[in-house]
């Protein structure tokens, strides 16, 4: 009986999966945003997502749990990987207690259909404080 064929295209599809989802490779924030407006003679400063809200507490906390949750496999601030970017979410969903709520039982429960065919798995383990914190910190990123 020959194992390997199979085998090989098994770890084939698993490595085209991880490549697909990013690896698993945590990546900075590199968002800027205009810290003062500017003339056409001069420059806008730009300032980092982390100089921005360097003592926000919402910022602080949901960006720690989502450094330790599995969402930079498919989500990252700017650019869509499988799911969409956070700035993307933040953009659709003004950042209000009901909205927060709404999208932490999405978090845990899973869907799909928002954004697209692709499902979105669901994190049971995940706490509804923690969801809600990781979400309060992406509705920031607009």
């Amino acid at each position: 009986m020959k194992i390997t064929k199979p085998l090989n295209l098994g770890l084939a599809a698993l490595a085209g999966l991880a490549f697909a989802c990013g690896g698993g490779e945590k990546s900075t924030e590199t968002t800027t945003t205009p810290a003062v407006e500017s003339t056409p003679a001069e420059p806008a400063q730009e300032m980092s997502l982390e100089e921005k809200y360097k003592d926000d507490p919402i910022y602080i906390k949901g960006l720690a749990k989502l450094k330790t949750s599995d969402c930079t496999t498919c989500h990252m601030v700017e650019r869509k990987i499988v799911g969409p970017s956070y700035a993307d979410v933040a953009a659709k969903y003004e950042s209000t207690e009901e909205n927060i709520e709404k999208l932490a039982q999405k978090v845990i429960e899973g869907g799909v259909g928002v954004w697209g065919e692709v499902p979105m798995p669901p994190h049971p383990t995940l706490s509804m404080e923690d969801a809600k914190d990781m979400v309060a910190y992406v509705l920031l990123l607009k």
